[in-house]
């Protein structure tokens, strides 16, 4: 079974192999045209719930035509394609191998909802062939990935959106220019929260792909290993091969909202983190309980997730802001300012924008800029999720005590402690002492913002990329 010592090796293989060279020509395909008066002629690679919101969308916009789907599940690119069909002009074609849709050069823009791990492959295959892309969260499965990206839209001059939508959010947005203002005093502490209950996903089984499934097109870059969960879709979230855990999957939209909120445009300078998987014995490797705190110098910011049965901290889901005149939690539609008595202020309200049409106005634009979440800023939020997960990883066992230690020695906001009780208090609740199942303490990692890498962490600094499966392997730096 796959775990943290199999993963670590396999990272350190992958900092020294010899990559292979890029799928696609180092130059990208030329584009068509997407003057404003064109309709841009769509496709989605992925089909899954994503996919799906992915595929109805541009069936339905004004100034788009989706003309094809792609899914590894045969099934499910026939089933989205059928029911986009009803929606769009044209008949949606349904393929199974994403290059059916990178090799037809009638087709402007990819939206991608893939698996986690195939997502940075297919942005690149993408724009190499001249496409702009709408990409979902996380944009990477490691952070290595998220960077080449980047170089890519850069290169090849093309738009890159991200899935992150609470950008695009009204009352998001309204909070967001309150806080660029200077009005809630210096902000010292920051919290991403995705409180979201996720259920056993039952034993280790002899699993299989469904028959409708190419698994080595699913795996892609990814090992081929076996299938040990019993739900095939869905689940690869919580193996460290395909998905991120809930901090990647879920809280780095909240971790997006954060870097929103504050302006911040770089990664901290030190990572740590606790958690582990509690509550019942399952198949899954990531953790349901995580804490990653992240050393910004003046400023903390934690991500807190829990995935058992919990009560509301201020918010199921969104982002807190800490400071000197109060705080204000950031939510989709429901963001607020509050006095530092916790009395509330006023409540923040602004028009939203639908983020399809953000990105296709962009698209037309030609500006970066005119995006609501372009390709760099998702790069980042995405990058401190798999921060967090490196330090976990790399954690041993620790009493309550050490921990609480640990945390003290770091010179952190004072708030550490308040925020190790709720979540022994959570666990509690949920039947775990944690003196005797103890919580995975990851180590405070050293990091360069600048070059994007760990600092006298060997070890760490080869979990920042992956060894690639051949022939599905994200080109290099000088290769992309």
């Amino acid at each position: 079974m796959f775990n943290r010592r199999q993963f670590l090796e396999d990272s350190i293989l992958a900092a020294t192999a010899a990559l292979a060279g890029p799928a696609l020509a180092a130059s990208a395909a030329e584009p068509r045209s997407s003057a404003a008066n064109e309709r841009l002629s769509v496709a989605v690679i992925g089909t899954g719930s994503r996919g799906g919101a992915h595929a109805a969308a541009f069936a339905k916009h004004k100034g788009c035509d989706l003309v094809a789907v792609c899914d590894a599940d045969k099934s499910r690119a026939e089933r989205t394609a059928s029911a986009a069909s009803g929606q769009a002009g044209p008949k949606v074609r349904a393929h199974q191998h994403l290059r059916r849709i990178l090799d037809d050069k009638s087709i402007d823009v990819v939206s991608i909802a893939t698996c986690n791990h195939w997502h940075a492959l297919a942005a690149i295959w993408a724009m190499q062939a001249g496409k702009d892309v709408y990409l979902e969260k996380p944009v990477s499965h490691n952070l290595s990935e998220g960077r080449r990206i980047v170089q890519a839209a850069r290169k090849y001059g093309r738009i890159c959106q991200v899935g992150t939508q609470y950008r695009s959010d009204g009352s998001c947005k309204a909070a967001g220019a309150f806080l660029a203002e200077g009005k809630l005093g210096k902000v010292t502490l920051a919290r991403s929260i995705t409180y979201k209950r996720r259920r056993s996903i039952g034993p280790v089984v002899e699993g299989k792909a469904p028959d409708s499934v190419d698994y080595d097109l699913w795996a892609g870059p990814a090992p081929m290993s076996p299938i040990t969960r019993q739900r095939f879709h869905y689940d690869w979230h919580w193996f460290w091969e395909t998905g991120n855990g809930d901090i990647g999957n879920s809280d780095v939209h909240r971790a997006d909202l954060v870097r929103f909120g504050l302006g911040v445009g770089t990664l901290p300078r030190a990572v740590m983190c606790y958690g582990g998987r509690f509550g019942y014995q399952d198949a899954a490797q990531t953790p349901n309980t995580q804490i990653a705190v992240h050393d910004y110098g003046d400023l903390t910011y934690v991500q807190e997730i829990r995935g058992l049965q919990t009560r509301r901290f201020r918010l199921q889901g969104g982002a807190i802001f800490v400071g000197t005149e109060g705080y204000v939690s950031m939510a989709a539609g429901s963001s607020a300012l509050f006095d530092r008595e916790g009395k509330l202020v006023r409540k923040f309200t602004g028009p939203s924008d639908n983020h399809f049409d953000n990105f296709v106005r962009a698209v037309r634009s030609r500006r970066i800029g005119d995006l609501n979440a372009d390709i760099l800023g998702g790069h980042l939020s995405a990058g401190l999720c798999h921060l967090g997960n490196i330090s976990y990883l790399l954690g041993r066992e620790a009493s309550p005590k050490e921990i609480l230690a640990q945390l003290a020695s770091r010179k952190l906001h004072d708030d550490f402690r308040d925020t190790f009780e709720r979540t022994r208090k959570h666990l509690a609740d949920n039947g775990v002492d944690i003196a005797k199942t103890q919580l995975t303490l990851g180590p405070r990692l050293t990091f360069d913002p600048v070059t994007e890498h760990f600092v006298g962490n060997a070890v760490a600094d080869a979990m920042l990329t992956r060894e690639h499966r051949k022939p599905f392997v994200v080109p290099a730096e000088s290769e992309v």
